[in-house]
This record gives structure tokens, C-alpha cells and sequence, in this order.
């Protein structure tokens, strides 16, 4: 198993624009589906960003890539074109690049819906060990932009005749408020948290009862002068 840096591409990734692109191609045909096709300027814009991640091998060789989109003025973030190079798969290296995407997005965009479109079960899988769930196309962002970009896949037809409402792809979400909010209340089952609310109760009892025996003798006192 071949040892690979998996880090956040920069200028010096640059010049692996051309062969990026020639890979995103090259497995889009292979797979019989397409992803919105991007030239090496727009790669190398990604990489001026820091919106992009990229897996080389120790010597310098291109292993995988992918890149952060946005869309719905940011409230939208998708990481789009990961591709692995076929020399270097099946050795969960397309994983390593989708956690080191998704991390840079949630630290980029702390409050943004993640989502994806896939045919890809090890996708969806990898999507699913990271949080997302299934969802329907309607809980996706409706930036056209976004939608135009599957002109280039050879489904695109069977999108567009369902009004862009489903496809052969499987769409998936990874919403931070609901990730927050399951958290939140599953603290809230927990024991910890029953005994920190009896001992805040508690506590909060007690100070009533002192400001009540205060504010007795303060009227008390008030009464007798």
C-alpha cells in the first residue's frame, strides 16, 4: 500500500491541473455517467482558494482530488469532482480525500448544508459514515447554476424530463442543525444531564427561598421603624 499526503492544494499543485482534469474525464466515461466538466483555470482558481484537496504520492505523483463548490449565496456547499487515480485505488484513498474535504468545508462554512449528488455506492457509503442521509432533489439547493452543471452527464435527459425533481443519481445532505439538535437531544436523555438540571433546580430553589426570607425581614423591618 503505497503512503500518500492528503492536505489542502496549493500554487504548488498547480501544475497537476491538466492531468486532474484528464482524470476527471477519463472516469466519468468509465463510469458512464458524467460530472460538469471543468478546464485546468478553473482548478488552478480552486487551488488559489484553498478550495480544493488533493492526495499525491511521497515522489510528487497526482493520486486524488476533489474541490469545494458553493452555491445558494454559501448556504449550500458541495464537494464535487473526487476522483482518484485507477493505479491507487481500492486503497481507501477516496475516503482519506472526502474527510479531509469535509472537514475544510465545515471549517470554511461552519453553518452549510454539505450535499452531493452520486451513482457511486462507495460514495454514498463513504457520505454516510461522515453523517449525510439520503434526501429527495427538492431538499437540495435550487441554484441553476448547480443543475446546469449536469449538462454534461448523459443522464442529464432523464433529469431534465422529471423536471429536475430526481434522476439515476442519489442525493445526500449533511445539515449541521440537525446534527446539533439530535446531539442536544441525546445530552438531554442522559443521566449527566437529568442530574445537572436536579442540581440547578436545586440550587435555584435555594436561592428563591433565601431572597424570600430576605425581602421578609427587609418588610419587617420596614414595618417596625
Amino acid at each position: 500500500m503505497a503512503d500518500f499526503i492528503v492536505t489542502i492544494a496549493g500554487e504548488k499543485h498547480k501544475v497537476l491541473a491538466e492531468a486532474i482534469c484528464k482524470e476527471m474525464e477519463e472516469s466519468a466515461k468509465a463510469r458512464g455517467t458524467g460530472i460538469a466538466k471543468r478546464n485546468p483555470e478553473y482548478i488552478k482558481k480552486k487551488m488559489e482558494e484553498g478550495k480544493a484537496v488533493i492526495a499525491t504520492t511521497k515522489d510528487g505523483q497526482f493520486a486524488g482530488f476533489c474541490y469545494i463548490e458553493t452555491w445558494s449565496h454559501s448556504k449550500y456547499v458541495a464537494n464535487s469532482g473526487l476522483i482518484v487515480a485507477p493505479e491507487f485505488r481500492k486503497e481507501g484513498l477516496a475516503t482519506k480525500i472526502k474527510e479531509k474535504a469535509f472537514e475544510l468545508s465545515r471549517k470554511k462554512y461552519p453553518n452549510a448544508k454539505l450535499f452531493g449528488l452520486t451513482t457511486s455506492a462507495a460514495v454514498m457509503k463513504i457520505n454516510s459514515e461522515l453523517g449525510y442521509r439520503p434526501v429527495t432533489f427538492s431538499e437540495l439547493t435550487d441554484d441553476e447554476t448547480f443543475w446546469k452543471g449536469c449538462q454534461s452527464c448523459v443522464n442529464f435527459p432523464i433529469l431534465e424530463s422529471k423536471n429536475y425533481k430526481n434522476c439515476l443519481c442519489t442525493g445526500m445532505l449533511y445539515d449541521p442543525e440537525e446534527k446539533n439538535k439530535k446531539k442536544w437531544d441525546f445530552v438531554k436523555k442522559s443521566k449527566l444531564y437529568e442530574r445537572f438540571q436536579r442540581l440547578k433546580n436545586h440550587k435555584l430553589l435555594k436561592a428563591f427561598k433565601m431572597s424570600s426570607k430576605v425581602l421578609t425581614l427587609f418588610s419587617t423591618a420596614k414595618a417596625t421603624n
